[in-house]
């Protein structure tokens, strides 16, 4: 059986360890022969656009996909950096055949990834990803002379994705202080660019990438610097973005945290009230707070759930015709002007959110009462084993003490040998205890 490469979001790993410049190579001939053998395309060749962030190591893995994608037959339109979403919305504005994102997100600066996209600007299912791994290295009728694939740079990604974001709003954003932390990444000039095109005051934060900082404590995954920055300046609000822009999390004008979930709630009160939410539904991961699910309910709104990963979630919302979804991290899809999670929209969209109804980031996050959550990891276990006879009877004795207040979730790590054991409650304390149980439960029945 062929190895399994890909993960959750794409193949990542370390750059020139794991992922090398002739895995690339090779990821980008078998992507080629699969996207462009499941339909067809008007012109001679196909075509495909590349993206990347400002990882250093994004340099030499742009060229080795562009490689192997025009030595495949295809013709390459190079975007260079920018965001996963804009390399989205470009792979279908466009009329591509195929997107591809260097990018490894909010991962340190040695970790590198490859991810591809098909026709429209939507992430491949599992499916197709397993006939690219089956491909990979296989023997092939190499195209020769005029047949190989033509490489052109694109002057006005930046512009055209920014021009595309702004479009989504119904007003400017005007009289309202922004700090943006662009993660020193692929949003470093096309972030602060946009805000200001829609009419914010923006102080852009993190903003100089040199293809070592980016996510070096900045960005989504540290807030310490946007807390400070937003208190300093007096800012109304700051968005946070990781390094391709697909998430954002917030930090209102006292410095508190806002995350995905109160984004999520926000706006999908917003769409409840225009009339635009979807069969009154919004889609959201198993890790989603009980508090944003119980303020949903209260607003009419129903939460389907899916598992961990923002591909799960556009696929209930494909499958659903539902138009926002996301997770607590920040992953914020809004199906009527993206197709993937984008930071950027997510921060305009608030704005638009806070200016149309005159309230602070605080009052509009009021909304959901965070119930205090507790994750304890448990390594060195059997992951494949949750289905113990014991430890699903102790899961259900704690969810049954904790009611309607509180919830439990247990599950195996997608990549590592460890069960992670969540637990919301009324209190910290509540919580904690929970887990503390249930993990030695697992410990007990799971050991390696």
């Amino acid at each position: 059986m062929t190895q399994r490469i890909f993960g959750t979001d794409g193949v990542r790993g370390l750059a020139n360890g794991e992922i090398t410049a002739e895995l690339a190579v090779d990821l980008g001939v078998a992507a080629a022969r699969v996207l462009v053998s499941h339909g067809s395309f008007t012109g001679q060749r196909p075509v495909a656009v590349v993206g990347r962030d400002t990882r250093i190591s994004g340099q030499f893995l742009e060229h080795a996909v562009v490689a192997g994608l025009a030595s495949a037959g295809v013709d390459v339109i190079r975007l260079r950096v920018l965001p996963t979403p804009g390399v989205a919305y470009l792979t279908d504005a466009l009329g591509a055949d195929v997107g591809v994102v260097i990018s490894a997100s909010h991962n340190p600066m040695p970790d590198n990834g490859i991810k591809f996209l098909a026709r429209g600007g939507v992430k491949l299912d599992d499916a197709l990803e397993r006939e690219i791994e089956v491909r990979l290295r296989e023997p092939w009728e190499r195209p020769v002379g005029a047949q190989v694939g033509r490489v052109t740079p694109y002057a006005r990604s930046v512009e055209e994705y920014s021009d595309h974001l702004v479009g989504t709003l119904d007003q400017p954003l005007s009289d309202i202080r922004v700090v943006l932390d662009c993660a020193n990444g692929a949003a470093a000039v096309v972030g602060p660019h946009t805000l200001r095109a829609a009419g914010a005051d923006v102080i852009a934060l993190n903003d100089d990438p040199d293809g070592l900082n980016i996510n070096q404590r900045c960005g989504s995954t540290h807030l310490d610097a946007l807390r400070e920055a937003v208190l300093a300046r007096g800012a109304d609000v700051g968005f946070a973005l990781d390094g391709d822009a697909d998430r954002c999390l917030a930090v209102d004008h006292t410095g508190a945290t806002v995350d995905g979930d109160q984004l999520m709630a926000m706006l999908a009160l917003d769409l409840q009230e225009r009339g635009r939410l979807a069969h009154e539904t919004v889609v959201a991961t198993v890790m989603s707070n009980l508090g944003f699910v119980q303020a949903m309910q209260r607003a009419g709104i129903v939460v389907q759930r899916t598992a961990v990963g923002d591909r799960y979630v556009l696929e209930a919302m494909r499958e659903g015709g539902f138009v926002l979804g996301g997770e607590q991290s920040g992953h914020i899809i809004m199906r009527d002007y993206a197709t993937t999670g984008d930071g950027i929209l997510t921060a305009l969209q608030v704005l638009q959110r806070m200016t149309g109804t005159a309230s602070s980031l605080r009052d509009l996050a009021s909304v959901v009462s965070v119930l205090p959550q507790v994750l304890l990891n448990v390594p060195d276990v059997d992951k494949d084993r949750t289905d113990d006879a014991e430890l699903t009877d102790a899961v259900a004795r704690e969810q049954e003490k904790l009611g309607d207040t509180g919830r439990v979730l247990l599950r195996p790590s997608g990549t590592e040998p460890l069960v992670r054991v969540m637990v919301e409650a009324a209190s910290s304390e509540e919580a904690t205890d929970v887990a503390e149980r249930l993990a030695d439960v697992v410990r007990r029945r799971l050991s390696l």
